[in-house]
């Protein structure tokens, strides 16, 4: 099997990826067209509105960390995801109702998406630390790789299908589609062969837990350099909502149909990112790094195309940088995090990537009402660029690097490293990990 696939070749992982991959379309239908409704049919063009909705619903990831974390390592992690997933799909089922029946008013979605927010705040640390129970230790990094690709593959294909049958037979039908499709995950997890399972080590009550996981990101410099810059690119970078949203309704004037088309258009560069992250052995800091400047550039870039189409073109660089930075900053977290306290950790980890929409958004889709959508492009640059110049200058100062000139070179102008025994070790992370053991 192909290096990129290979965690595919365990059961208990193949089962997950499909079941996982037919819900993860239907959120990604559920999320495009409730973000359609909330611009087009119950705001005239209100890219706020569309800001604040994002915000309640990803709020309860920053607000809940201290108990989804805890939920995360203490409980059985099967059976919470069940009754998640089965909570989400009645959410839905019941958002559809109401749409279908033309009841729907802006402050029930913004209800809906506030317990969304809730059922996803508990579900998203359990579902990335779950993966650590279906594979082995050595195809963690893999499975991390592939999880990424069968959400970005979702969202190829759910915003266009959503923006079809929005435009065929309206929103509400998407979203009880959507209520459907987690029936995917819940069998899935009655699938499973019980006895492959790798065990986990469920933490005993105690008290001081949630202090436990927060001094140990402190004590790893490497951990609180990657949480700042998944931070800013949570909060100023990732409102894709709004960017294609607005760059479809206002600046090209297009209609539900291609503004699914945007989404998928960017999916296509997760996906490819998604399997080059797969392919690695290992994460590093640099692939992070590099993935923040060329998102950067590429959203700059998508700001200035002229057309719909040149626009769509360029939202595959983007969806490949985005997918790079994020795809390795979660491997890394997962991969180099102690596993008894890993779901501490990443619930963390979630609730600093997802907890700065609350603030993002509405900025983004302020500068979106305020000065075009092309503006709000630019500012959500900086949500790649910004964590980048402070990646650089952490490796400049922990590397003890400086410049120097060699006059015999044909470019005089180097980087000399300077002697630094706290970096000597192959891997920071290794480093960092042995010196709270000792």
């Amino acid at each position: 099997m192909s290096s990129a696939f290979r965690s595919l070749g365990v059961f208990n992982y193949r089962v997950w990826f499909a079941g996982a991959t037919v819900s993860n379309i239907g959120t990604w239908m559920q999320r495009t067209a409730q973000d359609w409704i909330v611009l087009t049919m119950l705001t005239k063009n209100d890219a706020t509105a569309v800001g604040f909705t994002m915000a309640l619903q990803f709020a309860p990831q920053l607000l809940l960390t201290p108990i989804t974390g805890l939920a995360a390592d203490r409980l059985d992690r099967r059976r919470l995801m069940m009754a998640t997933q089965g909570t989400m799909g009645a959410l839905g089922l019941a958002l559809g109702i109401l749409t279908v029946t033309g009841t729907v008013q802006l402050w029930m979605v913004y209800a809906f998406a506030l317990l969304l927010g809730c059922a996803s705040a508990f579900d998203a640390p359990v579902r990335q630390t779950f993966v650590s129970s279906l594979v082995p230790p050595r195809l963690l990094s893999n499975a991390v790789g592939l999880n990424s690709m069968s959400f970005n593959s979702a969202r190829l294909i759910g915003p266009a299908a959503a923006g079809l049958l929005t435009a065929a037979v309206g929103a509400g039908w998407v979203f009880l589609i959507n209520a459907i499709t987690f029936a995917a995950t819940v069998g899935a997890l009655f699938l499973f062969r019980r006895s492959e399972l790798l065990p986990h080590r469920r933490v005993a009550r105690a008290r001081g837990q949630v202090r436990e996981g927060l001094g140990y990101v402190r004590r790893r410099s490497d951990l609180l350099l990657v949480f700042t810059m998944v931070f800013l690119m949570g909060t100023i970078g990732m409102n894709f909502a709004i960017y294609s949203s607005t760059m479809a309704s206002v600046a090209f004037h297009q209609g539900a149909e291609t503004f699914g088309l945007l989404s998928s258009a960017f999916a296509v560069g997760s996906v490819i990112g998604s399997l080059f992250a797969a392919r690695r052995e290992r994460p590093r800091l640099r692939s992070i790094t590099l993935g923040g400047a060329g998102f950067g550039f590429a959203l700059i870039a998508a700001a200035c195309m002229p057309t719909y189409w040149s626009f769509a073109l360029v939202l595959p660089l983007v969806g490949v940088s985005a997918i790079t930075m994020m795809n390795n900053a979660n491997a890394y977290v997962q991969t180099t995090t102690d596993p008894a306290l890993r779901g501490r950790v990443m619930s963390l980890y979630m609730a600093i990537v997802m907890g700065g929409t609350p603030i993002g958004a509405p900025l983004i889709g302020a500068i979106a009402n305020a000065f075009g959508p092309r503006w709000s492009l630019v500012a959500g640059a900086f949500g790649g660029l910004i964590p980048a110049a402070i990646a650089a200058a952490w490796w400049i100062r922990r590397r003890n690097v400086r410049l120097g000139w060699d006059a015999g070179r044909r470019w005089p102008l180097v980087l000399r490293r300077g002697i630094d025994v706290e970096v000597a070790t192959e891997s920071i992370a290794i480093e960092e990990a042995e010196a709270q053991k000792g």
